[in-house]
């Protein structure tokens, strides 16, 4: 296995360490090691596609599993920021709805012995989406020791999660949606036996 599909791989285990710490509850610091774990897996989504393309790394195992790992990874953001209270749910069952609807035009794709790549309007709205959740860890992270200077800023600025968070959620959904209808036009072809 290459290095960048080593990557998207470890990517899918650093969300279960980050679902793990963010539903813990009444431990110290466990929502600075979600916000630093979900920041490291979150790199890791831009450097193995970096690594393959600037290495001719690019495989079909890359092309299926990175996307899928990135929807993992936020969607996992998204539920437990949800649970939270700091995003609304039906916004959330959008995106997943967005999410899944992508995931099955792939499984039709395959089905037919075509690997669909990720396409560069889903790279922005991923891009957003890790914008929006990291704003809301940090958030989250700043009542504790590590990032409580940035409490004041929260507060100061009225940068609550139900003013300039609600702008992230608004432009996330937007991108989404956005992105998987173009997804969806431009592989239209597959849906031709409905």
């Amino acid at each position: 296995m290459n290095v960048p599909n080593q990557l998207t791989v470890a990517r899918l285990i650093l969300t279960f360490i980050f679902v793990g710490l963010l539903s813990l509850e009444g431990i110290p610091y466990t929502k600075t090691a979600a916000l630093l774990i979900f920041a490291l897996a979150s790199i890791t989504d831009f450097l193995d596609g970096y690594l393959a393309r600037k290495n001719d790394l690019i495989t079909s195992f890359g092309k299926l599993m990175d996307p899928l790992a990135d929807k993992v990874l936020m969607c996992a953001g998204f539920v437990l920021l949800t649970r939270l209270e700091l995003i609304p749910a039906w916004m959330v069952v959008v995106i997943l709805a967005r999410e899944f609807m992508v995931t099955g035009l792939r499984l039709l794709a395959s089905a037919e012995g075509v690997v669909l790549a990720a396409e560069s309007l889903g790279k922005y709205k991923t891009t957003i989406q890790i914008v929006t959740i990291i704003y809301f860890l940090l958030y989250l992270a700043s009542e504790e020791a590590l990032f409580r200077f940035l409490h004041p800023v929260f507060e100061t600025l009225y940068l609550s999660p139900y003013a300039f968070g609600m702008v992230l959620n608004w432009g996330s959904l937007l991108l989404t949606l956005w992105s998987g209808m173009s997804y969806v036009i431009k592989n239209r072809r597959l849906l031709s036996d409905m």
